[in-house]
């Protein structure tokens, strides 16, 4: 979802009217929105721009398009500066909303929240990260998440008729695709978020909070048995043990003809038709699948949240925007345009019928997040979780090494004690 050249796009009335005011027209605030680079695309900011306009005579919308790249940063400032000249609402990454929300520079949404915007029905793994304690500061806009991307074809020939429904449905099939030089599946021995799916849905998690303090929890019975799982289906396929699913590329393993399954968004099937024409029309969805058939697996979520910073020139402005690009129609709209989930659960029927997006919303009415503090990113910066997962996959004691690494995250998740 980070595409595109480097640039600054605003988007204004301008691009839906002609420039200027009318007679005896009252000018109208500015109300100024960084969106990030192809979270939406152009017609959509048009029609957003020009709707919400319509229905408020008195905002203009100044949206500017930021690019990923040093983002952190440049919020960060733009939280801490009160000349009135900055963003009155910021798009965020999900998991993104405690490194603002620390300090006090977010604006609480608590009250609209739970008033105007249907706070019980949004998806869980953008709510969550978006609240600090019970104040609601991320108000969720779109989710994108990981479902099985699978060979249609291999499937038929190895004479399964339905994509499974259960964990051991999924093994069962998995093992019966991994013959004849195919893979069952491609699982690379260090897809965190995807071992982090497993975890939850044993009632685990990769940290926890305690007495006020974070400490790591992978060494549970819950997250070892989330492991154990991951390390018999990663069994099944020829994945590297010591690389994550970036290296190499998932998708140009997949298209190389060869393998039955990945997990994965699904837009990555585009690429893979790109790489491998042959493929087109083969590739299906489904969602991970749960312990049990009742509801599909736990999967991390994605997508963003949209904040109001303290130092607003106008909240209740801001808050329209919030409430309006979050609503039910333009947040359906957006899902419809980009491919995504939307926000809420009772919204998933707007995106039923494409499968690669139903799959999605299956599996983001049970999504979560890493854990909620702003010292995650420390994790992630040299992530020991990934060298857990190589050296029990490889053999090592898994409680040994669970212990070690939860030392490691605990450490990171608290570095001044």
């Amino acid at each position: 979802m980070r595409r595109r050249p480097l640039a600054l796009v605003c988007v204004t009335a301008s691009l839906v009217s002609a420039c200027g005011m009318l007679p005896h027209e009252h000018p109208r605030k500015t109300v100024t929105v960084w969106l990030m680079k192809d979270s939406a695309s152009e017609g959509f900011l048009r029609r957003f721009t020009a709707g919400f306009e319509r229905t408020h005579k008195d905002l203009r919308l100044d949206i500017r398009v930021q690019e990923w790249t040093g983002i952190v940063d440049k919020v960060r400032k733009a939280l801490r500066d009160d000349s009135g000249n900055g963003p009155d609402v910021i798009e965020v990454g999900n998991t993104q909303v405690p490194l603002y929300a620390d300090g006090g520079r977010l604006a609480d949404l608590t009250l609209e929240s739970m008033r105007d915007w249907g706070q019980d029905t949004w998806l869980p793994g953008l709510a969550e990260p978006g609240k600090d304690g019970n104040k609601q500061y991320g108000i969720p806009w779109y989710a994108a998440n990981r479902v099985v991307v699978y060979r249609k074809d291999l499937f038929e020939a190895a004479g399964i008729s339905r994509p499974p429904k259960t964990r051991e449905e999924w093994l069962t099939d998995t093992g019966r695709l991994n013959t004849g030089g195919n893979q069952g599946i491609y699982l690379a021995g260090q897809d965190w978020y995807t071992l982090s799916g497993f975890i939850w849905d044993e009632g685990g998690d990769l940290a926890q909070q305690r007495d006020y303090r974070w400490k790591g929890a992978l060494d549970t019975p819950a997250a070892l048995r989330g492991m154990e799982f991951y390390r018999r289906l990663q069994s099944l396929g020829r994945g590297p043990v010591d690389a994550d699913e970036e290296h190499p590329p998932q998708a140009g393993v997949f298209a190389g003809g060869k393998v039955a399954q990945i997990v994965a968004v699904p837009g990555l099937a585009r690429s893979i038709v790109e790489q491998n024409p042959d493929l087109k029309g083969k590739l299906g969805f489904f969602p991970v699948p749960g312990k049990t058939a009742a509801r599909p697996g736990t999967v991390f979520t994605g997508g963003s949240d949209l904040v109001v910073p303290q130092n607003t020139r106008d909240q209740f402005a801001a808050t329209a925007v919030v409430g309006a690009l979050t609503g039910a129609r333009w947040d359906t709209e957006l899902a419809r345009t980009m491919n995504y989930v939307p926000n809420r659960t009772t919204l998933a029927r707007a995106v039923a019928g494409e499968e690669g997006v139903a799959a999605m919303a299956a599996g983001a009415a049970h999504g979560r997040a890493t854990p909620g503090t702003p010292q995650w990113a420390d994790v992630e910066a040299d992530n020991p979780i990934k060298g857990y997962m190589t050296r029990v996959i490889e053999g090592a004691d898994p409680a040994t090494e669970a212990r070690r690494a939860s030392a490691r995250i605990t450490r990171d998740l608290a570095p001044d004690v």
